[in-house]
C-alpha cells in the first residue's frame, strides 16, 4: 500500500486499453457501451481528435497526421471520463485525484462494459499513467534536495540551465512491461515558484503478450509499481509538503 498525502500533487491518471487490429468494431460500439455505464458516467460528448503517426517509408521517416472522431462519457462533476475510439478505450481522472480505491472501480466497469459489447482478440496496448505537477516553495531550490530522480551535471558544465528533461525507461516483467518516467520543468527555471512535471507512464512493452482476461489484474499490480517508483523519485521534503498522512490520522 502506498503513502497517502492531503495535497498529492496528481493532475491526471490514465489508464488506456489499446485493442488488436483484428477485434470487431463499428460505430455502434460507443453506444453500446454507454447504455452500459451511463449512471456512472451520464454526460456524452463527441470530439475531433489530431493524432500524429510517425512511419519509416522509402524516404525515410514521415509525419501523418490523421483526425478521429472519440466520444467521451463524463461522470457528473466530469472529473472523471471515458474516451472511446476505434479499438481504443481509456479512462481519464482529472484533479482532484480521488484515489486508487475510487478511481480503480471506474476502470473496472468501463473494461467489463468493453468487454461485454466487444470480442477482445488482442490487447495491443495496455498503459496505467500518472502525470504530477510539483511546485517548489521557492525559486532557490536544489532539484537533489526534493528529487531523487533528477538531471546530474559534472562540475565542469555550466550550472545555470534554462531547461531540461531527465528520462529513463525501466523494464519490468521480464521485459514484457516497461515504465517511462520522465522529469522536465513546466516553465522557466527562473520563475518565482518553478514547478516541475513529473510524469510516470507503466505499459505493455509487447503486443499481445497480455491475456485480456489478466488485463485488470494487470492494471492493480501496475499501480503497485507506479507508487513504488514515485516514492522513488522523491525525497522527504516533498512528503512534507505533500503532508504524508500517516496510519494514525497525523501529517
Amino acid at each position: 500500500m502506498g503513502k497517502k498525502y492531503r495535497n498529492p500533487p496528481i493532475i491526471e491518471a490514465i489508464c488506456e486499453f489499446r485493442l488488436a487490429p483484428d477485434s470487431p468494431w463499428d460505430l455502434t460500439i460507443p453506444g453500446l457501451i454507454y447504455e452500459k455505464i451511463r449512471k456512472e458516467f451520464p454526460h456524452r460528448e463527441q470530439r475531433l481528435i489530431q493524432e500524429i503517426e510517425l512511419t519509416q517509408g522509402p524516404q525515410g521517416l514521415q509525419q501523418q497526421i490523421r483526425t478521429q472522431e472519440r466520444v467521451l462519457f463524463f461522470t457528473e462533476d466530469r472529473k472523471i471520463f471515458v474516451h472511446i475510439g476505434p479499438h481504443l478505450l481509456a479512462i481519464n481522472c482529472l484533479k482532484p485525484y480521488p484515489s486508487w480505491t475510487g478511481f480503480q472501480p471506474k476502470i473496472e466497469k468501463a473494461f467489463a462494459a468493453l468487454s461485454d459489447t466487444v470480442e477482445i482478440k488482442g490487447l495491443q496496448r495496455v498503459g496505467l499513467r500518472y502525470i504530477n505537477k510539483i511546485e517548489m516553495p521557492s525559486s532557490q531550490i536544489k532539484l537533489e534536495d526534493y528529487f531523487e530522480f533528477h538531471l546530474y551535471l559534472g562540475t565542469r558544465l555550466s550550472q545555470n540551465v534554462a531547461n531540461f528533461i531527465a528520462g529513463c525507461d525501466f523494464l519490468y516483467a521480464n521485459g514484457r512491461d516497461q515504465c517511462r518516467v520522465q522529469l522536465k520543468p513546466t516553465a522557466s527555471l527562473s520563475s518565482e515558484r518553478p514547478s516541475f512535471f513529473l510524469d510516470i507512464d507503466y505499459f505493455t512493452a509487447k503486443p499481445n503478450e497480455l491475456k485480456v482476461p489478466e488485463a485488470i489484474n494487470w492494471v492493480k499490480e501496475a499501480h503497485n509499481v507506479v507508487e513504488e517508483i514515485f516514492e522513488g523519485c522523491i525525497s522527504d521534503r516533498l512528503r512534507a509538503l505533500f503532508q504524508e498522512v500517516r496510519e494514525d490520522g497525523a501529517s
